[in-house]
């Protein structure tokens, strides 16, 4: 017996040595299998999750998504859809008989209500609406639908054979993915389910959003600008409305600022909701305050603005004494409960290397959301009495196959002594030389880089580098000093917190000073530009659907209300464009061999931003190349071109960095 036991436990460590040493380190390609879980919904009774699980169909180069249901207790997990027709946008009826969701499938019409038995069976088809279903939302009864629609192009009727001329007026005339913006606006809707009847509640030229039913059924709370001209401005507040034709909406709050995501306590007496910090027409550097008031609007307070941290993601506790929320704070998202008797915050979880999205409350001290550390993308768990417990594993097929990167903190000081944090990449979890070196930055800029599973930091790092994400200046989680210290300033204190993370990196002896890259998208690709026209001590860098030369991308984009609020009109304030555009104006200075990166339908930051960069590297005859993809917007979602896009940030630098490759079967 003694020499079979030790057989058997020969076998187990040969086998798990086995496994280990077979994993391989994460390559672009891998990201293929890779689902996306979103959207969980709980079931009234609390004893199910309904969400979405999107998987890459690499035959048709798409993302589907399909319609998952798991128990509470973690024993059941069960497939509802299937198919090539995705599904998404799940939601329970309240009578939880049954699960809806929006599918294009047999619609001339776009996405459309579908409606399915919680105990299994094919879905029907409920609705047939005409202009773009935004979003929707049960009565408490079961028996309506809130609904916001945009108006339909060609006003519902056949599009003409020639597209006509494209006619604008509009202040704010563009944005990404919606494109040219004429007077279609989204407003809201009543469905009646058993009479198949659409009802307007309301109309105009505001945009309406977020519609949520009183627990009566009464009433629907939404948000609009009712201002003047909403173009010019980002106001918004709250609105209620019965829930029958013809009705006067209410206007609940008067903050200058935004007023968001109304949420009714369970027991219909009050509505929490968030606040921004800033009153102004147009604030980019603001944070999310969380606010409660009582159903008609009065006894208005702010319940976190001594938090001095931005909030999300509201949800009451079933006997409406609590309000759970997450906190945005360096580098990770925790929960907080807020108690409404004691009028007092406490910690609800809060992990060292983990970050929450989608909280939804279950029962008294339980609550079930999404988590996701370094290691693992996004599965849902519950939160019961400060422990975390387990419910999917999507991930763990995948990532059995792949060995990832070695994730921890780091802090580091900027040349005027601010501290700032990082998130260090490396393919070992122990440098025992210096490497070649990413620092690959996030956009925003007001956004923060988190302990979560990052595909692009995480395969840079797999395929031999170290990669650092650092929350400069601009950045959320360390209070809205920080944040918005760079207003009207671009390109100058972040520039400083970003070189103090590579000199620290470098005297830690982690980057190899004569091997520096740097790279990164969005306001991450706008700070590429400003660095490399700063120092030139990097080697390589990647410059993806960003902008030097802001003196011209007035009107090209669609941040007209930023420019106007926060640097003044260019003909006004010419000298101040200038300089925010050195790194165009001082392209002579770069000697970094870059290459440059947009999706072709880009509105957000256009593609002629990373085009005048290009040629001005060109013309000096600077390294560079530019690569641009077609029929994308700000971000790329073709599952291709995100691979490829990796690909290329890894060819790119391994031309000028020429890495090592790990060695098989290190940690």
């Amino acid at each position: 017996m003694h020499k079979n036991v030790l057989l058997i436990t020969a076998i187990l460590i040969f086998n798990i040595a086995s496994a280990q040493t077979t994993k391989k380190p994460l390559k672009p390609a891998d990201l293929y299998k890779q689902p996306t879980l979103m959207a969980p919904q709980l079931s009234p009774d609390g004893k199910w999750i309904v969400y979405e699980l999107s998987e890459v169909d690499t035959a048709k180069d798409k993302r589907v998504s399909h319609l998952w249901m798991q128990s509470f207790d973690g024993k059941q997990s069960i497939q509802l859809t299937y198919g090539d027709e995705p599904a998404s946008t799940p939601k329970w009826t309240p009578d939880g008989k049954f699960i809806s969701y929006l599918s294009e499938k047999d619609s001339k019409n776009g996405g459309q209500v579908w409606l399915m038995d919680r105990r299994g069976g094919e879905g029907h088809k409920l609705t047939d609406i005409k202009g773009e279903l935004e979003e929707y939302v049960w009565s408490p009864d079961s028996k309506r639908l809130a609904f916001i629609i945009k108006d339909p192009e060609n006003r519902g009727k056949e599009a003409p054979k020639t597209t006509p001329p494209i006619k604008i007026d509009r202040y704010h005339f563009k944005q990404d993915i919606e494109g040219y913006l004429q007077h279609l606006h989204s407003h809201l809707y009543l469905y009646d389910v058993a009479a198949k009847k659409l009802d307007t509640l309301t109309s105009g030229i505001m945009d309406d959003s977020s519609p949520q039913w009183s627990p009566d059924g009464k009433t629907i709370a939404y948000v609009s600008n009712h201002t003047a001209d909403p173009d010019r401005n980002e106001n918004t507040d709250i609105f209620t409305i019965e829930a029958k034709p013809g009705a006067e909406s209410q206007q609940l709050t008067t903050f200058t600022g935004h007023d968001i995501n109304p949420l009714w306590s369970p027991d219909g007496k009050r509505i929490a909701y968030l606040r921004s910090t800033s009153d102004a027409d147009y604030f980019i550097y603001q944070h999310d305050i969380l606010c409660l008031m009582d159903a008609d609007g009065k006894n208005n307070r702010l319940l976190t603005d001594q938090l001095d941290r931005p909030v999300s993601n509201i949800a009451w506790s079933r006997d409406s004494k609590d309000l759970e929320y997450l906190v945005h704070s360096d580098r990770i998202r925790y929960i907080n409960r807020y108690n409404l008797l004691t009028r007092k915050s406490v910690l609800v979880y809060k992990g060292n290397q983990c970050s929450f999205a989608d909280i939804i409350g279950h029962s008294l001290g339980v609550w079930v959301g999404k988590m996701t550390t370094p290691y693992m993308p996004h599965e849902l768990v519950a939160i019961e009495n400060g422990k975390i417990r387990r419910l999917t594993f999507h991930q763990e097929k995948w990532l059995s196959e792949v060995k990832l990167a070695y994730v921890k903190g780091f802090q580091s000081f900027s040349s005027d002594g601010t501290l700032v944090s990082g998130i260090l990449y490396t393919p070992d979890s122990v440098v025992t030389k210096k490497m070649p070196f990413i620092l690959y930055i996030h956009g925003g800029p007001t956004d923060q880089d988190e302990f979560e599973f990052d595909d692009i930091r995480q395969t840079l790092a797999c395929a031999g580098y170290a990669v650092a994400a650092v929350n400069y200046r601009g950045s959320t989680g360390r209070g809205i000093e920080y944040t918005k210290a760079i207003y009207a300033d671009w390109g100058n204190k972040e520039v400083k917190d970003l070189l103090g993370a590579v000199d620290e990196l470098v005297k830690l002896g982690i980057a190899d000073k004569d091997r520096l890259g740097i790279g990164g998208w969005s306001y991450g690709g706008i700070l590429t530009d400003y660095t490399i026209a700063t120092d030139t001590r990097f080697k390589a860098a990647s410059s993806g659907a960003g902008s030097a030369l802001q003196l011209a991308i007035y009107g090209s984009d669609q941040w007209v209300m930023q420019y106007d609020n926060e640097l003044g009109a260019p003909w006004k304030n010419a000298d101040k464009y200038i300089k925010l555009s050195y790194p165009f104006f001082h392209a002579d200075k770069i000697k970094t061999p870059t290459q440059f990166m947009s999706g072709l339908k880009d509105f957000n930051v256009p593609t002629g931003g990373g085009e005048q960069m290009y040629e001005a590297l060109r013309s000096q005859g600077v390294p560079t190349q530019l690569v641009l993809y077609p029929g994308q917007y700000h971000g790329i979602t073709i599952p291709s071109y995100q691979v490829d896009r990796l690909q290329r940030y890894i060819d790119w630098f391994d031309k000028y960095l020429a890495p090592q490759p790990p060695k098989a079967g290190a940690f």
